[in-house]
């Protein structure tokens, strides 16, 4: 039963902490012949596969190596060190057979200030979709993989944790997060409300 990550979002909306911990490592090796019977796409500058489910491989995990050398973005190298682009690399037929390593992607630091934003925005609209005056918003949402335990403070901070779907209750943890966040935030005198958190 872990707690898979925690994140604190400002008043407006803005990342200020963030932090994973145990996030399980989905890498799956696979030895193939041309053609490659995966459908792979350019995406937020990650090779991603786009169709084609098969042997643990999923539609959203991205390329991480090609015959051990590791791919960064777009590109990998080849035997003489070359960058080269990792569809082209992918479709000359004179490259195979090939061991293609695959995985689940790594946010980014954009990605997770937009989700946050996002999360921000969703929780003022369960606010207000709410049919009681003055609703909470988003204290718990459930999936068959995780959970979702949210506590927004007076001032409007929130505190998110995403949890294993075993676990109950995190009310204790996240106020126990808002008093030591509190302690950070008014006992310092050089950190001012929203500022990040290094």
């Amino acid at each position: 039963m872990a707690i898979f990550s925690i994140w604190i979002i400002s008043r407006a909306g803005g990342l200020i902490y963030q932090h994973d911990y145990n996030l399980p490592k989905v890498e799956v090796e696979k030895t193939f012949s041309y053609p490659l019977d995966l459908v792979l796409k350019v995406y937020d500058e990650k090779v991603v596969v786009a169709f084609g489910q098969r042997d643990g491989i999923k539609v959203g995990h991205t390329v991480l190596s090609i015959n051990g050398q590791p791919v960064e973005g777009r590109f990998c190298r080849d035997e003489a060190d070359v960058k080269k682009d990792v569809l082209e690399f992918l479709n000359t037929e004179s490259n195979y057979p090939m061991n293609i390593k695959f995985g689940r992607p790594k946010l980014s630091t954009n990605e997770k200030i937009m989700l946050a934003g996002m999360f921000h925005s969703l929780y003022a609209i369960a606010s207000q979709l709410s049919p009681q005056l003055h609703s909470s918003g988003i204290q718990l949402l459930e999936t068959d993989t995780f959970k979702l335990h949210a506590f927004q403070t007076l001032t409007g901070i929130k505190f998110v944790v995403v949890t294993d779907p075993k676990r109950t209750s995190e009310d204790l943890l996240l106020k126990r997060l808002y008093e030591i966040y509190a302690d950070f935030a008014l006992k310092n005198p050089f950190y001012s409300i929203d500022m990040p958190i290094r």
